[in-house]
């Protein structure tokens, strides 16, 4: 089953409503731009927000990337990877998000 969104997520929907129509727009547009499956696609969003250092954002796409296929171990590499390029304390707070994600499922 697919997770909910985040309630400040649905704040901003209900409260944004053409802006927040917009991102999901282009959300959906950049999904459909190319050959990657979502499971890569949340992958890769999962370590962008870890790189920007987003809670919430990681575990959201952490979330999203299990509901997608990825195995915890997949998960886990795609915020490991990013040690040389971030930094080991991001990598380290990021990883602890991606395992209380884990944990709760």
């Amino acid at each position: 089953m697919a997770k909910m969104p985040a309630q400040l997520y649905l704040n901003l929907k209900e409260r944004y409503t053409g802006l927040i129509g917009a991102v999901e727009a282009m959300d959906s547009a950049a999904r459909s731009a190319g050959p990657l499956n979502d499971k890569t696609i949340h992958l890769i969003q999962l370590a962008a927000a870890a790189a920007i250092g987003s809670h919430g954002s990681v575990h959201s796409h952490t979330a999203r990337a299990l509901e997608a296929g990825a195995t915890a171990d997949e998960v886990r590499h795609a915020v490991i990877a990013l040690t040389g390029t971030v930094g080991f304390p991001i990598m380290a707070a990021a990883l602890s998000w991606v395992d209380e994600e884990i944990e709760r499922t």
